[in-house]
């Protein structure tokens, strides 16, 4: 396709990006890969919650955004998830246009009458990258930028079993709290390692959630005491880039299966939570007055499950409304992001 001088650069619109690897946003430090596990490099390599924000002051009827996208092969597991780009104004979706991966395409949306500001949520599945965009019938201009809100989490965090990227707990509580969401969950892993809690130290923010704990049951099974460990070592190395930063800790929400059954090591679901919330508490006492726990368990229950592990989009949007709701009530005043290296 022939460039043409009327596409914009996606980089202002871009919202949601951590890190950035040769122009293409990504979630994990792609200079500090060799120390991930590596499945949280491939979840990594998704831009999940990554998004366009702008308004049409002069009334733009439509947007166009020219982008590549991963085709998928005829083994690939995601080659049937739609591909779609939606508009959201506000708490609403106004408009969505379905399209197919490709090398190089184009996408056309809609947007509602009036100024906005709008969100263009695209696909995840196929890792697409924008690389331009214009307005149809009028100019659009990149949104002012809002406070950063930095989520780390696993499955759950990244949006499983969400029928669309803005239903995902992090993007609808982002939306209510009038932040900048930066997803950074990690399917398959999020079991507390160093390493991501150092990746976290670095990126500028303004608020931090950390809502890991499942996969520690799981995928690498922790004892009690071992995660009651790990999640003050996590936090002391978080706390070393962001000493003041408010931090909100869910810890992990309902998964019956695993509630009362006991892993490998001899701990249940309910143990490593009350590990996790122990372990809050205790640096709360001594002397963290910006960290603050949510518990996980009572915030869902089995008919907000989709597959007994992750939330529906009603299990999703319960999630978001307590975290919404616990930024609000705990007292804590977002700071301004530090000036760290490795952000955007």
């Amino acid at each position: 396709m022939t460039p043409d001088p009327n596409w914009l650069d996606p980089g202002p619109f871009l919202r949601g990006v951590a890190w950035l690897d040769g122009g293409r946003p990504v979630r994990a430090d792609p200079g500090d890969a060799a120390r991930l596990p590596w499945d949280t490099r491939e979840r990594a390599a998704l831009p999940i919650g990554v998004r366009l924000e702008f308004t049409a002051p002069d009334g733009a009827r439509a947007i166009e955004l020219r982008y590549r996208a991963r085709v998928p092969g005829t083994t690939d597991a995601l080659r049937d998830l739609a591909h779609c780009f939606a508009v959201w104004e506000g708490d609403r979706c106004t408009a969505e246009s379905f399209t197919e991966p490709a090398e190089e395409a184009t996408v056309t949306v809609p947007l509602p009458p009036g100024p906005g500001p709008f969100t263009v949520h695209p696909p995840q599945s196929q890792a697409p990258v924008v690389l331009g965009l214009r307005g149809l019938g009028g100019r659009v201009v990149p949104a002012p930028r809002r406070p950063r809100w930095v989520v780390h989490g696993d499955s759950i965090t990244e949006g499983w079993w969400s029928t669309r990227p803005a239903h995902a707990w992090p993007s609808a509580a982002g939306r209510a709290l009038g932040l900048d969401c930066v997803n950074l969950g990690y399917a398959g892993s999020a079991r507390g390692e160093l390493a991501t809690a150092q990746q976290l130290a670095a990126l500028p923010a303004d608020l931090l959630t950390l809502a890991f704990g499942t996969n520690c049951w799981s995928s690498v099974p922790c004892s009690a005491p071992l995660l009651y460990e790990t999640t003050r070592a996590f936090l002391s190395l978080v706390r070393r880039g962001h000493p003041a930063t408010p931090l909100l800790l869910v810890s992990p929400v309902l998964r019956p299966e695993a509630e009362t059954t006991r892993n490998a090591l001899g701990a249940t679901l309910a143990d490593l939570r009350a590990a996790m919330e122990e372990a809050v508490r205790d640096l709360v006492a001594a002397g963290d007055d910006r960290l603050v726990l949510l518990p996980g368990a009572g915030l869902l229950t089995a008919d907000d499950l989709a597959d007994g592990l992750h939330p529906n989009d009603t299990g999703h949007a319960r999630m978001a409304a307590a975290v919404a709701g616990a930024v609000r009530t705990s007292g804590l005043a977002l700071t301004p992001a530090a000036a760290a290296a490795g952000g955007v």
